[in-house]
Parts: C-alpha cells; structure tokens; sequence
C-alpha cells in the first residue's frame, strides 16, 4: 500500500490514542481515577487496531515500530516514516488537549497540571526514582511489544489481535500511571513534552530509551520462543485465500 496512506493512518491513530488516552487523564482524570485512564488508553488502541489495522498495522507507536522492525516484517525506509508520523500526530494531539484544556472555567495551568507529560523523581506521581522509571517502562513495553509480535503471528487466531493488545495496554497502564503516569510509547511522551518544556523535556529521554530498550529486548525473546513457521503448499494456501474471499462475498450479500 502507498506509504502515503499508511503515514496517514499512523499519525491520525497516534492522534486518537494520544487525545483518548492523555485527554482523558487531564480533562477528566479527576472524575475517572488511574482505573478510567488506563481503560481510556486500551480502549482506544483497541479501536485503532480494527480501524487502521488493515492499512498501515497500527503501529503508533515508535517502540512498537522498532519492535516490528527488529522482528523484520517491515522495512527501515518504512519504519522511519511511521516514527515520524507517530511524533506528528502526538504533538497534534498534545496541542488539541491543551487548547480544550484551557477553555474550562479558571483556565488551565500548564505548568501545576504538567498535561500528563511522564515523569520521575519529583514529576513521578507516587515519588520512584529514575532507576525505578527505567526499569518500570523497559518491562513495561516489553510486555506491550511481545504481545504485539505474538498476537499478529501468523499463527495467532485470527481477529482477536485487537482485544490482546488493547488489554496488555490497560493493565500497563493500571500498573506504570503510578510510576511515570506511563509511558511506553516515546511519541505518546514526546507531544505532551514540547508543552509542557521545562523539566519534561529534561526527562523526556528516558521515555525514549526506555521504550526503545524494552521492545529491542521483546524482539530478542519473541525470536527464540517463537514456533517455526509453517511452510503451506500453493495449492493449499490458494484453496484458503478462495474460500476466504468466498466468505467476504457471502458476507457483503448479507450485509
């Protein structure tokens, strides 16, 4: 497909995540607890792996994308284009929330309210340390990335990729937001930084490396625990595609 399009469809499901996710952290993360906030962030990764799944595999997520990368089913011209495209419609989100932000009663105070930027030290939610952060989000991605990798194997059942992924990413959330208000993604850190400035982009490096650690080391594992693939006959493999677009026919009848 013209990298176009999946560029496209990269930075506009980085853009929902990042407004579904850190927008429901500071519009209404007073009115929902960590507990709405993390199911905010798995909610809408769900939603963007069935919407833009089929055009660009619904990446937004630059640790994602080196973890496919590493994993070799995407090309590095490609994988750069998608970070790109992920860091772009982060910022773009980022901004949205800060504009609806400052439009409540009072306005809204971007250096008290940090706009969910990540942080350690003093801008850690519960007080951890920078080595706690490191070590929180390099295993923390891990997990995302391997379920990523392991839910869109071939042999993994098909259609239920979504579900897996955007439920890793709820229970991250509910584990890291305490921690970091967690990361995992160096775009989803990166958009509310360029606000934010100061003290965020002070520590925005470890929500780059981090990330990026963890999901080299989910390759690494995936690679030796993953099972060989199967080699399927022509003849095998064009009986399946047959019946499969046999079925999409039977189905748009119905429809």
């Amino acid at each position: 497909m013209n990298i176009g399009k999946r560029f496209g469809a990269e930075c506009f499901g980085t853009f929902c995540l990042v407004f579904g996710g850190v927008g429901s952290a500071v519009l209404a993360g007073s009115k929902i607890g960590n507990v709405g906030v993390a199911l905010a962030f798995g909610l809408a990764l769900l939603a963007m792996v069935y919407t833009i799944g089929p055009i660009s595999g619904c990446h937004i997520n630059p640790a994602v994308t080196v973890g496919v990368l590493l994993a070799r089913k995407i090309s590095a011209k490609d994988a750069v284009a998608y970070i790109v495209a992920q860091v772009v419609g982060a910022i773009i989100a980022a901004g949205v929330i800060l504009l609806v932000a400052r439009g409540a009663a009072g306005g809204y105070d971007l250096l008290q309210g940090g706009l969910g930027a990540n942080g350690f030290g003093v801008h850690s939610p519960g007080g951890y340390s920078l080595g706690a952060a490191f070590i929180a989000e390099t295993v923390l991605t891990l997990f995302l990335v391997i379920t990523v990798l392991g839910s869109t194997d071939i042999k993994a059942p098909v259609g239920f990729a979504g579900l897996a992924i955007g439920l890793v990413l709820t229970l991250i959330h509910l584990i890291g937001i305490p921690i970091t208000n967690t990361s995992v993604n160096p775009a989803r850190s990166i958009g509310p930084a360029v606000f934010v400035g100061g003290w965020a982009l002070g520590q925005l490096w470890l929500f780059i490396v981090a990330p990026l650690v963890g999901a080299a080391i989910a390759a690494g594992i995936y690679a030796v625990i993953r099972m060989p693939a199967e080699v399927i006959p022509t003849r095998r493999a064009e009986e399946a595609l047959a019946s499969e677009q046999a079925q999409r026919e039977r189905t748009k009848r119905g429809a």
